[in-house]
């Protein structure tokens, strides 16, 4: 027996170290604001996403090119007659040529409309990335915060019963209370003190990916600094549900790739079309003794005859690559309605499971914990019933806390599906 006890107090003793050595870790505070600020400055993903739209910036000016000029000479080496390279009034020979193609049909400015597209792609892709990374930033920041509430309540039983524990050896010492009294309290106090270790546990990966997303190689904790009130969140109203996603369909970036994308596979499409235009080239030649007179300049013009290919396959693949894309848009689009109604859904659910009277219900809980824990200091109760009371204070509380959460959630959710803050939660 005694050694169970000596085994549950080192048990004990390390435990509470560790809870005290996070406790007085150093601690970044970073409010939504701040954190998004440092996100932008630094995150890896969105600097490479800045460069890509660089580079497609780059193939506008790529496309507005015209193409260059093609020089075509040629001389003799050697004759019998002037020997090498001779060229006078009477031997020798030499011609040259320069052609320009000249595109027909609009073709330059229709490549230059698709490099803009693509660009503009890029730019919401950049947009897409940048929202989707924020809401992961922010997810993270709202569980850190969720799982320190759950650590708030295990601290602060693990503190009273760690006094208890420290009075009952003194007791048992004189014999004012049995071994077996000792030990259950104990053993209340290990059960505490391991399940905080388990939401220490789940702080680890969620700091992890805070600092990859921050880019931060601080040791550090980061702690959300959050300056809502829950109250008011109990309380909030929205738009009604198709206002809310003409909204989305109009600022959110995944539309906006859809609607680009569908442009520019019509834009395409055109563009195909032209080139089943010949194309022009248009330049002059000079001749030094080859033609039928010398020095002979003319004039030199070429051009394909457009009668086997007319580039009908690529047509063809366009028109049914268009489709394709307006189906894709479609899909996006419909998504995006259900994102919405599915989060309007769990935001009402969880609102409506979410009021002020457990705001007063959660304080009156915690009056009535200090006198349970007078009350059995005072002998007025029995052991078994406040270690049910002590069980049932950390079941309730930790609801409270699970629906607080889901609430938090469900505003962020329905924040990110909207496309806006349309409930800021800084």
């Amino acid at each position: 027996m005694h050694k169970i006890i000596t085994l549950l107090s080192i048990a004990i003793i390390f435990s509470t170290r560790g809870v005290h050595a996070q406790t007085n870790a150093d601690t970044l505070q970073l409010t939504f604001q701040a954190a998004e600020k440092i996100f932008l400055q630094n995150n890896l993903s969105l600097l490479a996403g800045k460069y890509n739209i660089d580079a497609n910036k780059a193939l506008i000016r790529q496309a507005k090119l015209w193409d260059n000029p093609i020089l075509t000479t040629d001389q003799n080496i050697y004759d019998q007659q002037g020997g090498f390279f001779k060229h006078n009034g009477e031997t020798g020979t030499f011609y040259v040529q320069v052609m320009q193609l000249i595109r027909t049909a609009g073709k330059r400015n229709k490549a230059v409309q698709i490099a803009q597209d693509n660009t503009t792609i890029s730019k919401q892709q950049f947009e897409d990335v940048l929202r989707t990374l924020r809401y992961v930033l922010q997810n993270d920041l709202l569980e850190v915060n969720h799982l320190l509430k759950i650590k708030k309540v295990y601290v602060k039983e693990i503190e009273e019963v760690n006094k208890l524990v420290k009075g009952m050896d003194l007791q048992l010492q004189v014999g004012n209370v049995s071994v077996k009294d000792n030990l259950r309290i104990k053993a209340l106090l290990f059960s505490l003190q391991n399940e905080l270790v388990s939401a220490d546990a789940q702080l680890i990966p969620l700091q992890s990916e805070m600092k990859l997303l921050l880019n931060n190689n601080e040791t550090k904790f980061i702690a959300p600094n959050l300056g809502y009130k829950f109250g008011d969140l109990t309380t909030a109203v929205i738009p009604v549900t198709d206002s809310l996603i003409q909204h989305a369909l109009t600022n959110r970036p995944d539309a906006k790739i859809a609607q680009t994308s569908v442009a520019l596979q019509n834009h395409n499409l055109i563009y195909q079309k032209a080139l089943a235009k010949a194309d022009i080239s248009v330049g002059s030649e000079f001749d030094q003794r080859s033609s039928y007179a010398p020095n002979y300049v003319g004039l030199a013009v070429s051009l394909p005859i457009n009668i086997f290919n007319r580039n009908q396959g690529n047509i063809a693949a366009a028109k049914f690559v268009v489709q394709q894309q307006q189906t894709i848009a479609d899909l996006t689009y419909a998504k995006i309605k259900n994102d919405i109604a599915t989060a309007v859904t769990k935001f009402t659910f969880y609102k409506s499971v979410n009021n002020l009277q457990q705001l007063d219900f959660s304080q009156q809980y915690d009056a009535l914990f200090a006198n349970m824990l007078k009350s059995y200091e005072q002998r007025q109760m029995s052991l078994l019933e406040f270690i049910d009371f002590m069980d049932a204070y950390k079941d309730n509380k930790l609801k409270l806390v699970e629906q607080h959460n889901g609430l938090i959630h469900a505003i962020e959710d329905l924040n990110y599906s909207v496309g806006s803050d349309i409930i800021p939660l800084n």
